[in-house]
């Protein structure tokens, strides 16, 4: 880095990236779930993506692992050594797991998987706990700007999202109890 130029901080990545998410609110699948990839050295952003799993009819498809996939396509290589992840969300241990197999040196959320599970289903264990149970290293930070990755889940949008998640659930669950 050059010197007497600065790259973004922590905060000010993880305002971009809500304000990058907050986008889907005003469409028709809002979500509140979104990833960014910076250069650690640098700062210099690689790329970003949100939740698509109703989108894409594909569990998978969480903001962190798009992230992922279409930073590695972009480099063309399996490891993003060298880079930070910011999510808006804690990460779930799918999400975490894929963040250590490519290598990330750190990874920083907002809300918790305590939060978002007020809201929406969770596997409800600790990203920094998948990390520590891990041989490969990457450090876990979080939550940053809590409150401001939280206003994504509470939006109106989002809880009306929510709820038509959850009615679809149990409609589903309730037909395949029928004989």
């Amino acid at each position: 880095m050059m010197q007497g130029m600065t790259h973004k901080s922590d905060d000010e990545h993880m305002r971009d990236l809500c304000r990058f998410t907050a986008r889907t609110l005003n469409t028709k699948q809002p979500s509140p779930f979104g990833a960014l990839i910076v250069s650690t050295r640098n700062g210099k952003p690689l790329m970003r993506a949100t939740n698509a799993v109703m989108r894409e009819h594909d569990p998978s498809s969480h903001a962190e692992l798009r992230t992922v996939r279409r930073a590695c396509k972009r480099l063309k290589r399996t490891s993003l050594a060298g880079f930070t992840m910011y999510s808006t969300c804690e990460p779930c241990p799918m999400c975490m797991a894929n963040a250590l197999w490519a290598r990330l040196d750190r990874v920083i959320y907002g809300a918790t998987i305590a939060d978002a599970n007020r809201y929406c289903l969770q596997i409800q264990i600790p990203a920094a706990e998948v990390s520590r149970r891990s041989d490969m290293p990457c450090g876990v930070e979080g939550p940053l700007l809590r409150e401001l990755c939280l206003s994504l889940f509470t939006h109106p949008s989002t809880q009306k999202a929510f709820l038509a998640w959850s009615t679809a659930k149990k409609t589903k669950t309730s037909l395949a109890r029928k004989p």
